[in-house]
């Protein structure tokens, strides 16, 4: 079975929006939700969720608030939340502390994108002493041995790797993407930039919403 992992920005238009986003996203039969961490400088990203981080930081959304809204909603959901966030504001709050904060929260993953791997033994273990599955990333030019090196250290799964179970994203938009992804046979697809889109060009929060649903669904269908 292939899963279906979209992702959304917290707080983009607003966190309300972003709460009923995720109740939307669970009750269309996500396997998994990734949810993207407000941050200044999300390399990473591509220009879609480097625009919606830039809305965040002008509204004024941070780490607490996104938590606090997360107390609340994650309890209804039925699939797993996993957090996109980079390595520097994981730092700052210190690493120990901050795992703990998630874990409270009820988050169940953590993907940092940005993590140098000879940098990632003190998070793997705080990870692994709060019960959050560690994900790091490889692309298909990470050299072989770097990325045998990955794939043992990350947990869950890996943007794109090998043995352990593979989540393609980057450039997946639409159903006949997914579908495509399926039938090369690997583990998971991660949809982002599309999802984004639809809710921070949405003519209100409820279009949005609405779109977000629509598109989920064919999403949903792709795979089946």
């Amino acid at each position: 079975m292939v899963v279906l992992i979209p992702y959304i920005t917290a707080g983009d238009p607003d966190l309300p929006t972003t709460a009923e986003a995720l109740k939307v996203l669970d009750s269309c039969g996500s396997d998994i939700i990734e949810l993207g961490l407000p941050y200044s400088d999300p390399l990473a990203d591509g220009p879609v969720i480097q625009a919606a981080a830039t809305r965040l930081f002008a509204r004024g959304t941070n780490f607490d608030a996104v938590i606090s809204m997360l107390r609340e909603v994650l309890p209804q959901l039925s699939c797993p939340v996993s957090l996109f966030s980079y390595y520097n504001p994981i730092l700052k709050r210190g690493i120990g502390k901050f795992m703990t904060i998630i874990k409270d929260a009820g988050v169940q993953g953590l993907v940092v994108p940005d993590v140098p791997l000879e940098e990632t033994e003190i998070l793997r273990m705080e990870s692994s002493k709060n019960n959050i599955e560690l994900v790091l990333l490889t692309t298909p030019t990470t050299p072989t041995d770097r990325m045998k090196s990955i794939v043992s250290t990350s947990e869950g799964f890996v943007y794109l790797a090998t043995s352990k179970p593979v989540a393609v994203g980057f450039g997946i938009s639409k159903p006949e993407h997914v579908k495509q992804v399926a039938e090369w046979g690997e583990d998971g697809v991660i949809v982002g930039s599309a999802m984004v889109k639809l809710l921070g060009e949405a003519k209100s929060p409820e279009e949005g919403l609405k779109e977000l649903e629509t598109f989920t669904k064919s999403l949903k269908a792709a795979l089946i």
